[in-house]
C-alpha cells in the first residue's frame, strides 16, 4: 500500500463525517495525481492544491472550429514567462500579483482554474502555482482556501513543540488518543490565554 492509497482510504473512512457542506479538499502538491484525483471525484469533492513549475499544461482553445475534422481542443503549452494569456485578478499585497486562467491538467485530465502568484519583492521573481478542479471557483478564492491549510500545519507544529504531542509512547490506541487530546487542548488553551 502506497501512501497515496492510504490517504485515500482515510479520506473514504471520514468522509461520512464531515458535513454535506464541505465540498473543497485542499492538499499540498504531492497529491496533484490522478488516482487521488479520481477518488476525490468519487467523493463529491472538488481538490484545490499546489503545482510544480514545470506541471504540463494546456492552454484550452476558444477560437473558431474547422467544419471538417475533429474540433481542436488545445491552444499550446502554458508559458509561464508569458503572462499575456493569463487574467489579472489583483494585487494581493504590495508587489505581489495574482493571476488566473482556466487550462486543461494533463495529468489529472480535467480543465483547472490555474491561480499564478507573481512576488516581485526581492531581486529574483519567485511564483507560485495553486489549481482547482472547480473552474468556476474565484482565484482570490482559491488563494485563501490554499492560504488556510497552513493554519492547520502550524497547529501540528506548535503541538509538537511546545505540548509533546508526539511524546507518547504508549502503543495503546484509547492511551494514544488521550495523549492527543490532552496536546491539543493545552495548546487551544495556551492561545486563549495570550
Amino acid at each position: 500500500m502506497t501512501r497515496i492509497d492510504d490517504y485515500i482510504q482515510h479520506l473514504k473512512n471520514t468522509r461520512d463525517f464531515l458535513p454535506d457542506s464541505v465540498r473543497y479538499l485542499v492538499a499540498d502538491g504531492y497529491y496533484y495525481r490522478s488516482k487521488f484525483w479520481e477518488s476525490v471525484q468519487d467523493l463529491n469533492l472538488q481538490l484545490i492544491g499546489k503545482l510544480r513549475t514545470d506541471a504540463n499544461l494546456r492552454y484550452l482553445y476558444t477560437g473558431e472550429q474547422k467544419k471538417r475534422g475533429a474540433p481542436r481542443k488545445y491552444d499550446g503549452k502554458v508559458d509561464l514567462n508569458d503572462l499575456s494569456r493569463l487574467t489579472f485578478v489583483n494585487q494581493i499585497e504590495p508587489q505581489i500579483f495574482l493571476y488566473t486562467q482556466v487550462v486543461w491538467s494533463c495529468c489529472l485530465k480535467c480543465p483547472i482554474r490555474l491561480v499564478y502568484l507573481r512576488d516581485t519583492r526581492s531581486k529574483k521573481t519567485k511564483i507560485a502555482l495553486l489549481f482547482s478542479t472547480d473552474i468556476h471557483l474565484n482565484a482570490e478564492q482559491i488563494f485563501e482556501y490554499y492560504q488556510a491549510r497552513f493554519q492547520i500545519e502550524f497547529i501540528f507544529r506548535d503541538a509538537k513543540q511546545f505540548t509533546g504531542l508526539s511524546d507518547c509512547q504508549s502503543p495503546h490506541p484509547q492511551r494514544l488518543a488521550n495523549h492527543f487530546n490532552a496536546s491539543l487542548t493545552a495548546l487551544n488553551l495556551a492561545k486563549y490565554q495570550s
